[in-house]
Order: structure tokens, then C-alpha cells, then sequence
């Protein structure tokens, strides 16, 4: 019996597109390589208890203003980047981990309200899972995903 990939190159071949359907088929496959590569790098910088404090952690604390400035501008333009294309990776028929890549946008965002969203998300059972697998393959230990006595837990 045929797989699914068998008949699609069956069907590519009567239909003579040739190259190009190769071309395009390549580059999707290369950018979900890509963005997997890029979550995973983003996942395994995080501290165990990125999801656990109140605030985030401080960004560039012991730079100088301007710097911090400057980062924070490019931090919130990767983050709306990375977020926009979770959004277009979690529509049918477009490969990559979007509800993923929607997360790590989302962490990369100075938005007032945004830690809870964050928690609430990352805290959801297949997310929650990726993530520490992402994290186990690496050598990292798994995010403390526990919320604080202090604060309420966020139902999901």
C-alpha cells in the first residue's frame, strides 16, 4: 500500500510542476527546521523558574541606558516577529510548532498583563510537556511550573 508521501510524489509527477514544487517544499521544511532550532535554543536559555517570579528577570541590568534601550527596542521587534509567525505556524496545513513559537514571542514582549497569559499558556498540558522534553535533551532540568504561595493559581 502507498504512503501518503508515495501518492503526493506520484501526484507531483503528473502533474509536471517540477522544480519548483521541489523549491517550495524545501523551503518549508528548511524554515520549520529552523524554527524548531530557534525555540529550542530559546527553551533551554530559560532559568528553571522563568514562570515562577512575579516580574521577569531584569534584562541587561549592569548595562548602560542606552544599550538597554537599544536591546529592549530589538528584544520587543523578535518578540511581535517570532509571535506573528506562531500565529501563521498554528494555521492548518503550515508546518511548525506555532502555540510554541507564539509562547516564546510572547516571553520576548514588555506587554502589561503578559506574565499571566505566559503562565497560563506554558502551563497547559502540551505545552508544559514540550517544553521539559525540549529542555530534558539538552541536559536542563525541567521548568518549575508550580505557582508561588503568594498569587493565586491561574486555572486553566
Amino acid at each position: 500500500m502507498p504512503t501518503a508521501l508515495t501518492r503526493f510524489l506520484a501526484w507531483a509527477r503528473h502533474l509536471s510542476v517540477g522544480a519548483s514544487l521541489w523549491r517550495i517544499l524545501a523551503v518549508s521544511l528548511g524554515l520549520a527546521a529552523a524554527s524548531l532550532a530557534v525555540a529550542a535554543f530559546i527553551i533551554v536559555r530559560w532559568p528553571k523558574d522563568q514562570f515562577t517570579t512575579e516580574a521577569p528577570p531584569p534584562f541587561f541590568p549592569d548595562r548602560p541606558v542606552w544599550l538597554r534601550s537599544l536591546a529592549r527596542v530589538g528584544k520587543n521587534a523578535a518578540g511581535v516577529l517570532l509571535f506573528l509567525v506562531g500565529v501563521i505556524m498554528s494555521l492548518p496545513g503550515v508546518p511548525g510548532q506555532g502555540l510554541l513559537g507564539m509562547l516564546i514571542g510572547l516571553t520576548l514582549l514588555d506587554l502589561p498583563g503578559k506574565r499571566k497569559l505566559e503562565c497560563r499558556l506554558v502551563r497547559r498540558a502540551l505545552i508544559a510537556n514540550t517544553v521539559n522534553a525540549i529542555r530534558a535533551r539538552f541536559g536542563r532540568p525541567p521548568l518549575d511550573l508550580d505557582a508561588p504561595d503568594s498569587r493565586e493559581s491561574v486555572p486553566l
